[in-house]
């Protein structure tokens, strides 16, 4: 910018430049005197025109550069506007396990329409706008507030999320069982559910409750979550009561009914303080955040996987998790003896007390363990991963159809109504405030052969090695 050097307000030119203007000017006519008056006006107005037209470019060009350094440095715009996605939390990279049956066939409309057994609704995107054929009754307001949770999703990334055609099942049991479809010709039906095992195909979703679950009076994650991280600094981990702690419907499953089992008698002192929650008589007293007051907290399966894991681990305790069959969506990114302690399924109660021993003894290593588990909550399952988790696994699952989805003659399309009661709150309270200022997270590539292996074998010979300690009885 060394050509209006003398400019420094943007108002006024150099006080040279317009004085050499006007006497060359002034030259040509004396040297010319038969030019005409109407070129030389025409001159005159050329030159300065120029002139003017010169300043305002240099100071428009000056003013944008200082408007820029008020804000950021030019590096830091680009930056800004132009900055690499956070790479996603490792737990991502189980979308492609969960799609690899369909990565060789990919997914057709028999497939899909084969589904439809087991399916409580079927959800079809076209063009941002999401639609719905509803078929069997759901428990709860689970489908309600999964189809709100898919709505915030279409509100957080606008023109993203790709065009689909999708089963879903609100059970709590996965269903697509391997050993129905034996062979690479089988026709495998995509069905999406919150939880699945090794012995099924169920692709892995995002549970209803972070959007918010009114019947039990659980609020939905993006206030939960905060909730519990302000409960965790009521009482530290030290002044908190040296027991295991579990609330819940000790009627689901065998593994609860078991579980019951291991209060205090009189006789035998397991470390565990057992409370039965009866559903009959309402949730008053589920007040989450205020359950983190026991040194340990205890997570084990109902009929299948539990919602109570995220509550649970969130909470700042040494999380006892008795040897869990089912997994959700970000589970397969929790390690034995860094995020949780394993306790044995076969021996719940004497594991139990040697945990409780242990972590009693070794408080330092105890506390860890719970630091750890509590933080993988805090920042890897914000309520932003859950929606790029989302975004992710649709648009994997969309890569594979074989066939253009579209709004079939019974689906209706689906509102964002707010409904009324305690549903219209959760749906307030869960609902997005407008398109995301960020790009979602990076996922890394599928695990090969290798990768997976040592992770399994990892988390088993960290769980042996408890077991070793149990057996020998080392505290």
């Amino acid at each position: 910018m060394a050509e209006i050097t003398g400019g420094g307000d943007g108002g006024s030119a150099s006080p040279a430049a317009v004085p050499r203007k006007q006497a060359y000017i002034s030259g040509i006519l004396m040297k010319n005197p038969g030019v005409p008056i109407f070129l030389s006006v025409f001159l005159v107005t050329l030159f300065i025109t120029a002139d003017i037209f010169t300043r305002w470019v240099d100071v428009s060009s000056i003013t944008a550069q200082f408007r820029q350094k008020d804000t950021l440095p030019i590096g830091d715009v680009e930056t800004a506007n132009n900055s690499s996605p956070q790479s996603c939390p490792e737990y991502f990279r189980w979308i492609h396990e969960d799609l690899k049956p369909w990565k060789d066939t990919g997914i057709t409309k028999e497939m899909v329409e084969k589904a439809r057994e087991k399916a409580h609704f079927r959800l079809i995107i076209v063009d941002g706008r999401l639609y719905m054929e509803k078929y069997d009754y759901v428990f709860q307001t689970r489908d309600v507030f999964t189809i709100w949770g898919i709505l915030q999703l279409l509100e957080l990334y606008p023109g993203k999320v790709p065009d689909l055609d999708l089963m879903f099942m609100c059970h709590d049991w996965p269903l697509i069982r391997k050993s129905d479809y034996p062979d690479n010709t089988s026709v495998i039906p995509p069905l999406f559910h919150y939880c699945g095992d090794d012995l099924t195909y169920d692709i892995v979703f995002p549970d209803w409750s972070f959007w918010g679950w009114p019947e039990v009076n659980i609020s939905p994650w993006v206030k939960l979550s905060k909730e519990l991280e302000e409960g965790n600094q009521r009482r530290k981990w030290t002044e908190r009561e040296p027991f295991a702690y579990w609330k819940g419907n000790t009627h689901t499953g065998m593994a609860r009914k078991d579980l019951a089992k291991c209060n205090s008698d009189g006789k035998n002192e397991w470390n565990a303080r057992i409370h039965h929650l009866d559903w009959r008589k309402g949730f008053k007293d589920t007040d989450l955040a205020s359950q983190c007051t026991h040194r340990y907290k205890i997570y084990v399966e109902g009929n299948s996987w539990s919602v109570s894991e995220k509550y649970i681990l969130a909470c700042d305790s040494t999380s006892l998790l008795v040897t869990p069959h089912f997994y959700d969506f970000f589970s397969r990114g929790l390690i034995p003896t860094v995020h949780y302690w394993p306790i044995n399924e076969k021996n719940k109660c004497s594991s139990i007390k040697f945990a409780v021993d242990w972590g009693n003894h070794n408080t330092e290593k105890a506390q860890e363990i719970g630091r750890r588990g509590s933080e993988f909550i805090e920042k890897e399952l914000q309520m932003n991963l859950v929606y790029d988790y989302m975004l992710h696994l649709l648009i994997e699952y969309s890569k594979l159809f074989k066939y253009r989805p579209f709004v079939t003659k019974n689906a209706v399309e689906v509102c964002s109504c707010l409904e009324k009661g305690i549903v219209k709150e959760f749906k307030e309270l869960s609902k997005v405030k407008g398109p995301s200022e960020t790009s979602p997270c990076t996922m890394d590539p599928p695990y090969d052969d290798h990768q997976l292996q040592a992770l399994r074998d990892k988390k088993l010979n960290l769980t042996r090695q408890v077991e070793f300690w149990e057996a020998t009885g080392r505290v």
